[in-house]
């Protein structure tokens, strides 16, 4: 029997995950199915994560809410998709991009356009990470201004 998930992904412990649980509530993803992580999206070393890819069946369904919610790094993102698709054999359901729903064109014309459209966000989620960073390391390197006492 098909079992349907659901993955939610924020960068830090102080984001705020609401509008992703929203998605999953409106997608009727059951509560008990929907993963969460609270880490960086730069690979996929994430428990949670982990812990739902083991518990995927062949034709269980996974919903993202927007594919830089499943990672921000080009190569790994293509890959995992490849493997819970190709592997796994699931269906995985990215909720802003009607277009990477793979349980449509499971024909040869429906894989090609929806590996191309992956291809796209999956450089576009890597590049918004790139200025991310920038920002951090520049706030993380800044010094703490002077405090002059007077006197």
């Amino acid at each position: 029997m098909m079992k349907t998930y659901g993955y939610i992904r924020v960068s830090a412990t102080d984001q705020n995950e609401d509008r992703q649980i929203m998605a999953m509530e409106n997608a009727q993803v059951p509560r008990r199915n929907v993963y969460m992580d609270k880490i960086s999206g730069k690979d996929f070393d994430r428990p949670m994560y982990k812990k739902m890819v083991r518990k995927l069946q062949r034709n269980d369904l996974v919903y993202i809410k927007s594919i830089d919610r499943l990672g921000r790094n080009y190569k790994d993102v293509v890959e995992q998709w490849q493997y819970l698709t190709r592997v796994k054999k699931v269906d995985i359901v990215v909720l802003e991009m009607p277009l990477l729903d793979t349980r449509r064109g499971k024909d040869l014309m429906g894989t090609f356009l929806s590996d191309i459209v992956l291809q796209v966000l999956s450089f576009v989620a890597e590049n918004e990470r790139i200025p991310i960073r920038l920002c951090r390391s520049r706030y993380i390197s800044r010094k703490p201004p002077r405090i002059r006492k007077h006197h």
